[in-house]
């Protein structure tokens, strides 16, 4: 897509002109690329300058409110908890060095923990992907790689997924007001007959720029992520069929192939991270302080509609299937 320069013109005289606390907030952001944050923005709100500069202005200040640029230097506990509920992880880089992430999102509870932890901890992999993997990435390939891709494995989604609806919405809302455009693709594999007919169910809803991002593949999907992405970079459970994985050795004993693992060395590697930096910006004698707070945005009407849509779709299959038996 052409850049409109003088779009981005007016939005960079709009991001000099906020205050010093916002602006410091949007060095954070950018990571040496202003230009190219703020054509994410701009690329959201389909080129309007007026509505691009409010949803910048509005993620700065969510951002400075919430202390989101120190969120890496603060460790949510209990961790493993976390990480055994809200299975996801990270699997390598795409042939174009973006960094690929796996989501279990059919085998997710969202449930040993409270709401806010969970969105806190999916904040946290943002940051640590925007100011650590990205950053790493664009100097490893010698360009600029601002976006991910996202393997989103729907083993296991079952009809009581319902009550995982208001974590998955608030942590999309997030992502939608604050990381726009992060995510080039969401590449959707095993998916059962539930996750068909809601997507069938909610697809009109959706923008065309987000209707274009998700690719419900075939299965496992393994041929058409091998397009984008080498076979060392695919997740075994999209390597092989669901009875091919039932023939094998249960991998999660092997932590280089269970991604969602907090033994994982991505985990591993993103807990140090976070501890070092914890360490570094605690004063001497520093008394620990409570569990720090992070304000959710609402969502707005059109996902509040999805949502409804939802809901009304897994009803409907769940009395079909009551009186069924």
């Amino acid at each position: 897509m052409e850049r409109d320069l003088e779009a981005l013109k007016q939005m960079q005289a709009f991001v000099d002109g906020v205050d010093e606390k916002l602006r410091c907030s949007f060095q954070s952001m950018h990571q040496g690329y202003p230009l190219e944050t703020l054509e994410r923005f701009l690329q959201a709100r389909e080129g309007n300058v007026l509505k691009a500069n409010k949803m910048l202005l509005d993620c700065l200040n969510w951002r400075a409110s919430n202390r989101i640029d120190d969120i890496l230097s603060k460790v949510i506990t209990p961790n493993d908890v976390i990480r055994d509920s809200q299975l996801i992880g990270f699997s390598g880089f795409c042939k174009k060095g973006r960094p690929v992430f796996v989501l279990g999102v059919g085998r997710s509870g969202y449930d040993r923990a409270p709401l806010d932890k969970y969105v806190k901890s999916h904040i946290q992999l943002n940051e640590y992907r925007d100011r650590v993997l990205l950053p790493e990435a664009t100097k490893h390939f010698g360009r600029y790689v601002g976006s991910c891709l996202k393997i989103l494995d729907m083993t296991g989604l079952k009809l009581s997924s319902l009550h995982r609806l208001k974590i998955l919405t608030a942590i999309s809302t997030v992502d939608d007001l604050n990381y726009p455009e992060k995510t080039d693709a969401y590449y959707i594999v095993n998916a059962p007959f539930v996750f068909t007919a809601c997507w069938k169910a909610v697809k009109p809803l959706l923008q065309e720029r987000t209707k274009r991002k998700v690719q419900v593949l075939h299965g496992c999907g393994r041929d058409e992520l091998l397009k984008v992405m080498d076979q060392n970079t695919i997740p075994q459970f999209c390597r092989l069929s669901s009875k091919e994985l039932a023939k094998q050795k249960d991998p999660s004993l092997d932590m280089k192939v269970n991604y969602f693992s907090p033994s994982h060395p991505f985990h591993l590697q993103l807990c140090k991270y976070i501890e070092q930096r914890t360490v570094m910006g605690r004063p001497l004698g520093h008394v620990p302080q409570p569990s720090f707070c992070v304000t959710f945005p609402e969502p707005d009407d059109d996902s509040t509609e999805v949502v409804h849509v939802i809901e009304s779709t897994l009803e409907r299959l769940a009395a079909a299937k009551k009186g069924m038996v």
